[in-house]
């Protein structure tokens, strides 16, 4: 079995952002050289998260608009007597999930109608980063 490692680089200019990396987690995949096996894309961030869906802007809206209600901006949670003010960002992050594993079947991405892999960051503006790690032969 071979591995093939790297890492994407991001730093957002919005505190809430929702970025598409498919084909940068495609690119990775053609420069493994591997064929058949599968590939992890993880948030290497605790207030950020990998995700695959639909890549329609009116549902990243909607997604967005329902984490907001789910885990809502607000001065009072526990986190915050620590210093931090970015609870619901932790929170928002569980709900979504840190990382994707995708088949890889004839060297490419073995997705479902409609699928992508979205980068969701959820306390931007500073730089973070997600592992790519490609195993398979």
């Amino acid at each position: 079995m071979k591995f093939h490692t790297e890492y994407l680089w991001f730093n957002t200019e919005h505190e809430h952002d929702y970025i598409n990396i498919t084909d940068e987690v495609s690119e990775i995949l053609h420069k493994s050289g591997i064929k058949e096996g599968m590939i992890l894309v993880s948030a290497m961030h605790i207030t950020a998260g990998v995700y695959i869906n639909d890549a329609e802007s009116g549902l990243i809206h909607d997604i967005d608009k329902w984490l907001e209600e789910v885990a809502p901006a607000r001065p009072d949670y526990w986190h915050h007597q620590t210093g931090e003010t970015n609870g619901d960002a932790h929170l928002k992050s569980l709900v979504i999930g840190h990382e994707v594993i995708v088949p890889v079947t004839d060297g490419r991405l073995d997705f479902g109608p409609w699928q992508q892999i979205y980068y969701a960051e959820f306390d931007g503006r500073r730089r973070k980063r997600v592992i790519v790690k490609v195993m398979g032969e």
